[in-house]
């Protein structure tokens, strides 16, 4: 297997040689955080660069393919971050309950927008609890952290689990821990975590919604009723 350090150089050249400018996107008009490298390349030419460097290691074992991912994201690149949550959840299939720790970690240490928070939520955390729906238990914690990406966390990486008609009580749960949250992010997280859910058990989306919108803000509401059917989406925002 190549050297980290190799590894890094090779995309840095590949990163290079795509930068032109219709490959690039201004990043800073979709945060409302001041990003550090606010303008990059688009996610569909960084992805390009990521599945062609991924061949190159995925013979690799999963431990070493996750040790790589993490002296990526030690670089506190952008470019490298996104590499490191494809590299491993396409490593997916060889994933181990005790995965949990080290994403949990880079969720702690490395995500501070909700793109990176998605990416890895909705991605290698989300995919690791969809094959063991007992961590769900793990991220329960996470509802009380005074970080807000890693509130958010709580609620997105139910999505994919609940995809898979998956653990709908702790949807509800996390919903009911966050409902007041003051934070836009928490709520547009668990009402994108809602809307997930009413596309697999939208009675009982409708009816927590019904139950609960006096003290939902609207921000939250608004995610959580869109897939729901036009009569229903009347009656949630009716006041």
């Amino acid at each position: 297997m190549l050297k980290a350090a190799e590894i890094i150089k090779k995309l840095k050249r590949e990163i290079k040689a795509a930068d032109r400018p219709e490959n690039r996107i201004n990043y800073q008009q979709f945060f409302k955080e001041k990003l550090k490298e606010p303008e990059g390349l688009r996610a569909a030419t960084l992805r390009d660069i990521s599945n062609r460097g991924y061949k190159e290691i995925r013979g690799e074992s999963l431990d070493q393919i996750l040790r790589l991912c993490d002296q990526l994201l030690a670089s506190d690149e952008r470019y490298m971050r996104f590499f490191a949550f494809e590299w491993a959840l396409k490593s997916k299939r060889h994933y181990r309950i005790g995965e949990f720790r080290r994403f949990e970690r880079w969720l702690r240490t490395y995500v501070s927008d909700w793109g990176s928070c998605d990416h890895l939520c909705t991605g290698p955390i989300g995919v690791l609890i969809a094959q063991y729906p007992e961590l769900a238990g793990k991220v329960r914690p996470w509802r009380r952290s005074r970080t807000r990406w890693v509130r958010r966390g709580a609620a997105v990486s139910l999505i994919m689990p609940v995809r898979q008609r998956l653990l709908l009580d702790e949807v509800c749960r996390t919903a009911d821990a966050l409902l007041e949250d003051q934070d836009d992010m928490v709520q547009k997280g668990y009402g994108w975590m809602l809307k997930e859910a009413s596309n697999r058990f939208p009675d009982e989306v409708f009816a927590y919604v019904m139950k609960h919108k006096a003290r939902m803000p609207r921000t939250a509401l608004r995610y959580a009723i869109e897939k729901l059917s036009p009569t229903r989406r009347r009656q949630a925002m009716a006041k």
